[in-house]
């Protein structure tokens, strides 16, 4: 078994990332059995001006010292359990200390085994007006779809003024739950859930659409690369080695 190290970049999102992990040992190992992990956490308020002024290299520099500190602590790879972060992950700078499952790879990855050819996209506005999604999962012949201006403000609002302080409403969940309906209606036959707070808020059963949770889906991912069941990551960074 490998030992995972979680990039924290969100409390609630960390959080859930770290659970499910656990819980897919438990569920795949036995009780109280998985691999070994080790979380850490620069607090995301230290790098709230930088993304404000676009500064992606900025916060690069603050997740590298995570992944840094996470290779002393004896982990050997990492996941990143934050969708926005990966906009600065893949700006050119330095190899990281440790190699990384992509999140957008692995959700993408995961549409494309579904036969899906057309997301929607919910995360912050960071990343639903990023390249992130489109990239990853344009490299597998699926569209990707984003809500339109005014709804795009609704589910960052709600992602930053609730889910990651860990509040969920109904009335942020009937929000998103329409916006989903418009999404369908625009011809998508999925949900890409990449903030990693919004399935805390969106579960499958609410959804008018099937939903990619790309926490579970990035912590099931892990799970099977500190088991030798899937590839070992070799991504540290940047743009090369990505799909395209």
């Amino acid at each position: 078994m490998h030992h995972l190290g979680i990039l924290a970049h969100s409390t609630e999102g960390a959080a859930l990332s770290f659970l499910s992990f656990c819980q897919e040992g438990f569920r795949r190992l036995g009780k109280h059995d998985h691999p070994d992990v080790t979380l850490d956490y620069i607090p995301f308020g230290r790098s709230m001006a930088a993304w404000d002024a676009g500064d992606h290299d900025t916060v690069r520099k603050t997740l590298a010292v995570s992944v840094d500190r996470l290779s002393r602590a004896g982990a050997e790879f990492f996941i990143c359990p934050d969708n926005t972060a990966h906009l600065a992950l893949e700006r050119p700078g330095p190899a990281l200390a440790l190699p990384g499952l992509h999140i957008a790879e692995v959700v993408a990855e995961q549409a494309a085994r579904d036969g899906r050819t057309r997301v929607g996209v919910l995360g912050t506005s960071y990343t639903m007006e990023g390249p992130v999604y489109p990239r990853a999962l344009g490299a597998r012949g699926i569209a990707a779809e984003i809500p339109d201006p005014g709804e795009r403000e609704v589910v960052n609002r709600i992602i930053f003024d609730e889910l990651v302080n860990g509040v969920f409403t109904e009335d942020s969940r009937a929000a998103y739950v329409k916006i989903i309906e418009r999404l369908a209606a625009r011809g998508c036959d999925a949900v890409a859930l990449v903030c990693t707070e919004i399935s805390l808020l969106i579960a499958p059963e609410h959804s008018p659409l099937p939903t990619l949770d790309s926490t579970r889906l990035l912590s099931a991912a892990a799970y099977e690369a500190a088991a030798g069941l899937r590839p070992f990551p070799s991504w540290r960074g940047g743009a090369e080695g990505l799909a395209s």
